[in-house]
């Protein structure tokens, strides 16, 4: 299926398997001895596979323990399962078999032994299709195994050899209809690949890609039911031409290569002949890697063929002469092949013009790569070259097809997540396919599956810094945070270690704290926290402290300071942080040192500001070092009127506290008040700001602070300030937090002081005129 065919909401059956998976406990019982679960429900076949599903697409690991819970199949039912590339055993094997599966793949399970054959031959009498795939021992190869030895028992008492007598069989499967059994070598000898498949008489399909020794194949003739054999990087298959053209059953020959001389063939013009002639099913055909294409001179049905050829089969050619240019094929001229593999052929036979074939593999143009895409998802060493050739092809924008294109590559990286070119190949191909226009038509369930896909492959790959970079630009294409908050906290963990590495390219580490910044701007308090909870507080102070060192302030250095400015809102866990990590004197180092970096200036203060918030950490900032600095900060004209504003801002929560907290004899506190309303009386009204408020609360609970005047003077400007300039964003989030009737109290109180009412009213009246004017404020007020 395509992915597109998907393209609506999950169904409530899916969302249901994947709570459930990954919370055992909403189905199962913990056992605290064995630390396992155990089922204490029926389930249905349907539920049963689809957790399975559910726990592969979720990158969760299928080992031993998880199979347990479908132990007993008279509660679950299990007919398809696919364990490859999983960590199970012969002890989790054991489970599922004794459902009575249909269907089993368990490529690239590298921990499965022979034991497991005894565990196939004893529950598969069921069995249609079987992967074993790659990477997996569980058939004897030495000639000394009991099979070898009972079949030379056989033949010297053929009595023995009944129809009835299995003890000779390898694989005691008699309804298997598929096998795909890849990349075996045994021992040179006649006896074992016969002994292996021979008693497989129901055969459709067999993939013996990349197997040695199989001999010449004879005994694959009596299989009157095969009609797909794949022999992908199998040596000698000349030897083997004879066998395969008696298999007048298959509709399917792949003989394709990767390792070039095993891809040369004598005579190749009459071997292609001999074989498509003498196969009238065959309608796929994949002959890529070799020479069998010929060299590419269009070529008349007349020509370059042996007389006895020519005669057995003139009465199945045209009266007419047909014209390709792979001689081999000049009989399909008529009735073009469903399929052809022509990927990386001698004399470049996929840039031929007159090729009979309907579906063509190759690199000559986009549909050919597509295909060939398609064709050899299985086949990294082959992937490699596809996905390059379609990274050329999406990078200069002469991709017509970018849904095809975008489903192929991350099929591609899905399947071979640990295969580090292909990753790096795919995820550049992906960022040039989001810079496109295609993107806009892509929902939020394909913008998932496109960040997993990225994120699994940062995850597998961190060392390497190609794959780190090519991550990071990928993700910058997507809307931050709101696209990626599904899956925020791998992502957080991801992007602090692009940061925190040392030997980062600066471009990497630049995009990473980047995207981590905006990571941590418009998302709630327990996000915040998260972003802390992983160390990012004291990861920011270490980039902060390496720069001082170098005195350098490049965009990294005020991006941390910016990325703890964020993080620290409304989050006291994380100021605590940032104060026991050495930050006040980080502050002022940078400070001292970067006296006229004004964004860095006002990143550092912001932060303070959310330090300054948290009632039980202000005794810290009350230092006559730190008070004088934000004394001077009041005049300060940096970025506008943001230094000033934050410096305001922390001396108003500072002094909320009284008199009687400020124990310091220099300066003193109405000296500093006095300064802090100058500076306020100073700022515009209408300035705009360069700041992001989610919650009023913090400025007004400062309108309670009878005590100390000053500190109200700030919080109603600010609030002035806010309505008057963003009147769509911060007049609905004022009547939200009750700020209109506190606002009214203020007034109404009679020893609030008269400026501090008149902001207050203006602010009322902002909000008034929003609501009645439908979101307009006049700004000449």
């Amino acid at each position: 299926m395509s992915m597109w065919d998907g393209n609506t909401p999950d169904s409530l059956v899916d969302i249901s398997t994947r709570f459930c998976v990954q919370n055992l406990e909403t189905f199962c019982n913990f056992e605290p001895t064995t630390k396992r679960y155990y089922l204490r429900i029926t389930l249905p076949n349907e539920i049963c596979e689809r957790m399975l599903t559910s726990q592969k697409q979720d990158s969760r690991t299928i080992d031993d323990d998880f199979l347990r819970i479908f132990k007993d199949p008279r509660t679950t039912r299990l007919r398809r399962v696919n364990l490859s590339k999983s960590t199970v055993t012969d002890e989790g094997l054991d489970v599922v078999l004794r459902h009575n599966l249909i269907e089993l793949d368990i490529s690239d399970c590298d921990k499965i032994t022979e034991e497991s054959l005894t565990l196939i031959n004893e529950f598969g009498s069921d069995l249609l299709s079987l992967n074993v795939g790659t990477s997996v021992h569980i058939f004897p190869d030495n000639a000394t195994s009991n099979a070898i030895v009972l079949l030379a028992q056989m033949q010297a008492e053929p009595h023995l050899s009944s129809t009835n007598n299995t003890s000779g069989c390898i694989l005691k499967t008699p309804n298997l209809r598929k096998l795909i059994f890849r990349e075996m070598s045994v021992p040179m000898q006649d006896g074992y690949f016969p002994i292996l498949l021979k008693p497989l008489k129901h055969l459709q399909s067999l993939d013996l890609s990349g197997c040695f020794n199989l001999g010449s194949l004879s005994f694959l003739t009596h299989m009157t039911q095969l009609a797909s054999l794949t022999l992908y990087n199998v040596p000698r298959v000349q030897n083997m031409i004879n066998a395969i053209c008696q298999m007048k059953t298959l509709r399917h020959l792949d003989i394709s290569q990767h390792i070039e001389k095993h891809g040369v063939y004598r005579n190749p013009n009459q071997l292609l002949t001999q074989i498509v002639d003498s196969l009238p099913r065959l309608v796929s055909l994949d002959i890529s890697g070799t020479n069998l294409a010929g060299t590419g001179v269009a070529e008349h049905d007349h020509t370059d063929i042996d007389e006895r050829t020519t005669t057995k089969w003139a009465a199945l050619r045209p009266t007419t002469a047909a014209v390709t240019d792979i001689s081999g094929l000049r009989n399909r001229v008529n009735s073009p092949l469903d399929f052809l593999g022509l990927y990386g052929t001698s004399h470049n036979a996929c840039h031929r013009h007159h090729i009979p074939a309907k579906k063509i593999t190759g690199d000559a143009n986009e549909r050919q790569t597509l295909t060939a895409a398609h064709a050899y998802l299985d086949r990294a060493d082959i992937l490699q070259k596809v996905l390059n050739d379609l990274f050329k092809i999406v990078r200069f924008e002469t991709c017509y097809n970018a849904k095809a294109a975008l489903e192929v590559i991350l099929n591609a990286m899905e399947k071979h997540l640990t295969d580090k070119h292909i990753q790096i190949s795919g995820s550049a191909s992906l960022f040039y396919i989001l810079k496109g226009e295609e993107k806009k038509h892509f929902n939020i369930k394909i913008n998932h599956k496109l960040i997993k896909v990225v994120l699994d492959a940062m995850c597998e790959h961190t060392l390497d810094t190609t794959m780190m970079r090519n991550g990071c630009l990928t993700l910058c294409q997507f809307k931050i945070p709101q696209d990626v908050l599904f899956d925020y906290k791998r992502l957080v963990r991801i992007l602090l270690h692009v940061v925190s590495e040392d030997d980062q390219e600066d471009f990497v580490q630049r995009i990473g704290i980047y995207l981590l910044n905006s990571l941590a701007c418009q998302v709630d308090g327990t996000q915040k926290q998260l972003v802390g909870d992983l160390g990012a507080i004291n990861i920011m102070l270490r980039l902060i402290e390496c720069r001082l060192q170098r005195q350098l302030c490049d965009d990294v250095m005020e991006i941390a300071w910016s990325t703890m400015w964020n993080v620290t809102d409304e989050t006291p866990v994380n100021c605590l942080r940032f104060l026991e990590g050495r930050g006040m004197t980080f502050f002022l180092e940078c400070l001292h040192m970067f006296t006229n970096k004004a964004e860095l200036l006002r990143n550092m203060m912001g932060l303070l500001g959310n330090v300054a918030e948290v009632q039980e950490l202000r005794p810290r900032l009350m230092t006559e070092e730190f008070i004088k600095v934000f004394s001077e900060l009041l005049d300060s004209t940096s970025d506008g009127i943001e230094v000033s504003y934050n410096a305001a801002g922390v001396l108003s929560h500072i002094a909320s506290d009284g008199k009687e907290s400020w124990n310091i004899t220099s300066p003193k506190r109405e000296d500093v008040l006095q300064r802090m309303v100058d500076a306020i009386e100073r700022w515009d009204i209408k300035t705009k700001r360069n700041i992001n408020y989610r919650s009023f609360e913090p400025i007004l609970r400062l309108l309670y602070v009878e005590h100390t005047a000053e500190a109200q003077h700030w919080a109603v400007w600010a609030l002035a300030n806010l309505t008057c300039v963003y009147p769509e964003k911060y007049c609905d989030l004022i009547k939200e937090e009750k700020g209109i009737e506190i606002l009214n109290e203020l007034i109404n109180r009679g020893t609030v002081q008269e400026k501090v009412k008149e902001l207050a009213a203006l602010v009322i009246s902002h909000c008034e005129s929003f609501k009645e004017g439908n979101g307009i404020v006049a700004m000449d007020e």
